[in-house]
């Protein structure tokens, strides 16, 4: 069963910044594209952003681009997402998730992740 673990929520005031990261046990990222998606109370998980396993292609949500960096270190197993000029809409529970074939497309799709994290909060408020 692959198993993947968030870390790096918590509160911050808006316009800060947070690192989100990703980590992997029982199995290899590198052979996986790996997604981030967020999701708000009362709201359905959204797409912010993906990595394919080579880090050479990543895409973005709108909503964050400019602000938050996806990247992955496979020699550490480990993807992280970083998150800056925080806005209160960034609220949310954000998730990683792992794809085994590589898609990584500009709009993210939920159903093209098979392995899911149980996720990490991350709230932007004064």
């Amino acid at each position: 069963q692959l198993q993947l673990v968030e870390s790096g929520g918590g509160l911050v005031q808006p316009g800060g910044s947070l690192r989100l990261s990703c980590a992997a046990s029982g199995f290899t990222l590198d052979y996986y594209a790996i997604g981030w998606f967020r999701q708000a109370p009362g709201k359905e998980r959204e797409g912010v952003s993906c990595i394919s396993r080579s880090g050479g292609r990543t895409n973005y949500a709108d909503f964050v681009k400019g602000r938050f960096t996806i990247s992955r270190d496979n020699a550490k197993n480990t993807v992280s997402l970083q998150m800056n000029s925080l806005k209160p809409e960034d609220t949310a529970d954000y998730y990683c998730a792992a794809d085994y074939r590589d898609l990584c497309r500009p709009f993210l799709v939920t159903a093209d992740f098979g392995s899911w994290g149980q996720g990490t909060q991350v709230t932007v408020s004064s």
